[in-house]
Formats: C-alpha cells, structure tokens, sequence
C-alpha cells in the first residue's frame, strides 16, 4: 500500500503532532510530579497528583494511540516500511512499550497516589509520581533523535526486499 502525496502529508503532521503532544504531556506530568514530591503544602500535594491523573486518565492514552496508530500507518504506507529500517523498527517498538508502560504501570502508579492523598496520607513512593515521567521522557526525546538521524541502515529484512527488487529492475544498457 502506498500513500498519496496529500494523504502522507496529512498524516505526517497528525503524527508529529501527536508525538509533540506526548512529549508535552509527558512534561507537565514530570513538572506535577515533582511538585507532588518535594511540597510540604498538602494543597498543593493534592493539587498536583490529582492534575497528573486527569492527564494519565484523560490524555495521555489516546495521544499514545494516536501516535502508534499514525506511525504504523505511515511506515506501512511509504517506502520506509515498518521492519525495513532499524530506526522505524526501534521507533515502533519504544512507542508500543511506552504507550503498554502508561497503561499498566505509570496509571496505576498515579491512581494509587491520590488514594492515598485523598486518604489524607503522603506520596507512597515519589517514584510512583516521577519514574514513569522520567522514562518516558527520556525514549521520547531517544526517538525524537532518531526520527531526525535516521541511524543504523536496513535491518536484515530491509536487506533482502532491497536486493529483490534490484534483481527485478533491468539493468539499463545501451540497446
């Protein structure tokens, strides 16, 4: 399957739009998170694990879908391939761990952080509040970078689909 020019244009602004999302959702869950673990204020405590869950609850989720969803379309759909080049394939991997990560580990992390404040209680363990940021952040700005350098060449299968098609195409020559 190949994307029309518009269609790929389209949806390479739909996934770096979303990725930007992530990453700045990712941001301001680092910066709530860090509030959360370094206030003496109990208001402010409150305020701020509770802002991180409407993130995680609300946002993050379907941004992390989004992205996932746009860029297997998009590899699939152009001449990068989805297991073609180890950067796209490093890419899709990093995404589909993050989004698995935020679903079964940073949430639950956040949801049993406000109950216990709202409990009237402390942060159970600051690294419920700030791992989950910290490591996201870190493989979003790792595939930021690649997405940019494009490292590391054509995997094993990229290779192989590369000189079938070259044995396809006759050689030019004088006639």
């Amino acid at each position: 399957m190949k994307l029309s020019r518009p269609a790929r244009r389209a949806l390479l602004v739909v996934h770096v739009v979303a990725s930007a999302a992530w990453l700045g959702l990712t941001l301001g869950l680092l910066a709530l998170g860090l509030t959360a673990a370094t206030t003496a204020s109990a208001a402010t405590l409150e305020a701020g694990v509770r802002g991180m869950k409407l993130f995680a609850d609300w946002l993050l989720l379907p941004v992390a879908f989004l992205t996932l969803a746009s860029g297997v379309v998009l590899s699939l759909g152009t001449p990068w391939g989805l297991a073609r080049h180890r950067w796209v394939w490093t890419k899709f991997w990093l995404t589909l761990a993050t989004t698995t990560a935020t679903l079964f580990a940073l949430r639950p992390g956040v949801n049993a952080a406000v109950a216990a404040v709202a409990a009237g209680g402390p942060v159970p363990d600051a690294g419920d509040v700030l791992f989950g940021p910290v490591v996201s952040l870190s493989a979003y700005v790792f595939m930021t970078v690649i997405s940019l350098l494009k490292p590391w060449g054509l995997t094993r299968r990229g290779r192989r689909l590369r000189g079938a098609t070259r044995r396809r195409v006759p050689a030019a020559g004088p006639s």
